[in-house]
């Protein structure tokens, strides 16, 4: 029979709360940030549209944006 014992001081557990927080922050920002370029992506496709462009690629290469 296996028997794991763990003894954690009470910084131990502070510092693991704190970076259980910083996670929970990064997980959002990297969200946020996925969502913010899905966003400017489905812009440049109405943009691209409107202006008559074929595509955004298009339109990118007509602004000489790199894709």
């Amino acid at each position: 029979m296996n028997t794991r014992v763990t003894v954690k001081t009470k910084d131990e557990i502070t510092r693991i709360k704190q970076l259980q927080k910083e996670i929970e922050q990064l997980k959002k920002l990297l969200l946020k940030k996925d969502m913010d370029a899905l966003m400017d992506e489905s812009y440049l496709e109405v943009a691209a549209e409107q202006l008559g462009y074929k595509s955004v690629l298009e339109l990118k290469k007509k602004l000489n944006i790199k894709p």
